[in-house]
């Protein structure tokens, strides 16, 4: 049933949904900057669901892949983390974790538009956190993580009928040679993936 809802509402309200998903994939470039030894200059959410990480460092080598790389597969990659925790009984600390991880976030946000989407995630995540009796924790905890396994690859599907030579895939192809329907197609495999194994948690006797 929870799966549904998420379903539904990555059908039905994609933008909305969009947003968290740029949220969390341009969180994954910001981490993997940082991990790289790249400085992280700032991160840019916009309204029309797009969104921009800008980092220091050499413009190629591995650094540079591995950050463009990390941004498609994040929310996959928080959608599995949050199968995993919501079925070993951590719904509770799973929103917290995520509210924490989101002010870290807001550190580097810089526009204003940003600001308020990661502020009210964290907001409407720590709200439910607080108030919210564990059953419902449960519920919201594995919600988000079908919400963003069911969401995942659907940007990369988008990305491999739309022509955007300033897209992560197309700056990978420049820096590999690699060409830029490799790195959609392993993007998708990734995100796929990540939902068969999430998916197959969360489908466990006793879960929804």
């Amino acid at each position: 049933m929870i799966g549904a809802v998420a379903l539904a509402a990555v059908l039905l309200v994609w933008p909305l949904v969009r947003l968290l998903v740029t949220v969390c994939h341009e969180a994954g470039h910001a981490v993997v900057a940082t991990l790289a030894g790249r400085k992280l200059r700032g991160i840019r959410v916009h309204s029309d669901t797009s969104g921009l990480t800008v980092s220091r460092g050499r413009p190629t080598g591995p650094g540079m892949v591995a950050t463009l790389f990390a941004g498609y597969p994040t929310a996959s990659v928080v959608g599995l983390g949050a199968a995993w925790l919501a079925g070993a009984g951590h719904a509770a600390g799973l929103l917290w974790l995520m509210v924490v991880l989101l002010a870290l976030m807001l550190l580097k946000i810089r526009n204003v538009y940003g600001a308020l989407v990661v502020v009210g995630f964290g907001a409407a995540v720590g709200l439910a956190s607080w108030y919210a009796p564990p059953v419902v924790l449960g519920w919201i905890a594995t919600g988000l993580a079908w919400l963003f396994l069911l969401a995942g690859p659907r940007p990369v599907v988008e990305l491999l009928f739309r022509h955007s030579p300033g897209s992560d895939a197309a700056q990978l192809a420049g820096l590999t040679r690699v060409p830029k329907f490799v790195w959609n197609l392993v993007w998708l495999l990734l995100t796929v993936a990540a939902l068969l194994l999430g998916g197959s948690w969360l489908l466990m006797p006793g879960r929804s």
